[in-house]
């Protein structure tokens, strides 16, 4: 089983995010992080939590080194005994607010992996993408985590902005090469409704070739592709959580849990939070619903797709792509070769 937690505060909005975050509303922190305890207490006896069950904690947002690592002791003081012993514990965290002492501290409450929000080691890059941070302090951050004990360091880079060519790209990648991380994500920018970006012009380069690119040289620099995402040569437990179809707690304004065959979704405002944290709107999944998710998410990741849930109109269609090259399958499991066609593929088998 995973859990999510969900910080909605942040320093500054970059101009593509899309995700439930607030620049305006620091004095809500401490009664926000007081309404995630009453919302575990609910979640952990709803999902019938059981001690030792919770192989994952992911914390998410937002930007949860906004939050004093001393803020979030109680939380974990709540989900230890239902932590197994190795559990990965993570945490997002901005080159510009992860100090020395806010990762000490998260060391010390459990967090054995950090995952920092990068986007570029160019700085007119990252002053376009509206990011608060200098490369320099990046390399600081993730510096500190490594010396400081964290065993598994990530970061991300973001990739077809306007700026982008092959040799900044490469340059990125260069640089993160010489930092102290084992894993590594890479996400295309895409424009957002309700973002500054979505109104303007010129401000993606969505040539596949580019991206193809850029994608085979972080997996020959050694970090080999796991999910269409996430490359590394440790593979993130919560990622690949994901994938598999595991039950994941949602804490927070604007996360999601999902039990079985049902999702949660608690209020995404924060101030609605606030005032109810243990209200949840609930969606009911259908067996083919649950049926075709597993298709997709197999196909977005190498953790594949069990042939035997097939029917038989599938089977057919599994049948072309593998005639094609264009699946491969091993002990009666089906692989993607090439991510960029997930979706596309998913379709096709489940049309």
């Amino acid at each position: 089983m995973l859990a999510y937690m969900h910080i909605p505060f942040c320093d500054s909005k970059c101009p593509y995010c899309a995700f439930n975050s607030y620049t305006n509303q620091s004095k809500l922190k401490q009664t926000y992080m007081q309404r995630l305890i009453e919302q575990l207490r609910f979640e952990l006896e709803k999902f019938n939590v059981q001690k030792g069950e919770i192989n994952s904690l992911f914390i998410g947002g937002g930007t949860p080194s906004t939050i004093p690592a001393s803020w979030y002791a109680p939380l974990f003081e709540m989900l230890s005994p239902y932590l197994s012993k190795e559990a990965e514990l993570t945490s997002e965290a901005n080159p510009h607010s992860a100090t020395q002492a806010w990762i000490a501290g998260m060391k010390e409450l459990g967090i054995n992996r950090l995952s920092f929000g990068v986007q570029s080691f160019n700085t007119e890059k990252l002053q376009f993408l509206g990011r608060n941070h200098s490369p320099k302090m990046a390399e600081e951050a993730i510096i500190n985590a490594h010396h400081l004990g964290i065993q598994n360091i990530s970061l991300d880079l973001m990739y077809g902005t306007a700026l982008d060519t092959p040799h900044l790209l490469r340059e990125d990648l260069k640089y993160a090469r010489m930092l102290p991380i084992n894993h590594l994500s890479a996400y295309a920018l895409t424009l957002e409704e309700e973002t500054p970006f979505y109104t303007q012009k010129n401000v993606i380069n969505s040539e596949e070739a580019l991206a193809r690119t850029f994608v085979q040289e972080i997996i020959d620099a050694g970090f080999p592709q796991y999910e269409i995402s996430n490359f590394g040569s440790y593979e993130s437990y919560h990622n690949k959580g994901y994938w598999e179809h595991q039950d994941y707690l949602g804490l927070g304004a604007g996360a999601v849990g999902f039990l079985h065959h049902q999702r949660f979704y608690p209020a995404k405002k924060v101030e609605d939070y606030l005032q109810n944290p243990c209200y949840q709107a609930i969606e009911e999944l259908s067996i083919e619903e649950l049926h075709v998710e597993k298709i997709f998410l197999g196909l977005r990741s190498c953790v594949g797709i069990d042939r035997t849930i097939l029917n038989a109109k599938e089977e057919e269609n599994v049948a072309l792509l593998l005639q094609e090259n264009k699946l491969t399958c091993k002990n009666n499991r089906l692989y993607n070769k090439d991510y960029f066609l997930s979706d596309e593929l998913a379709l096709f088998i489940t049309r």
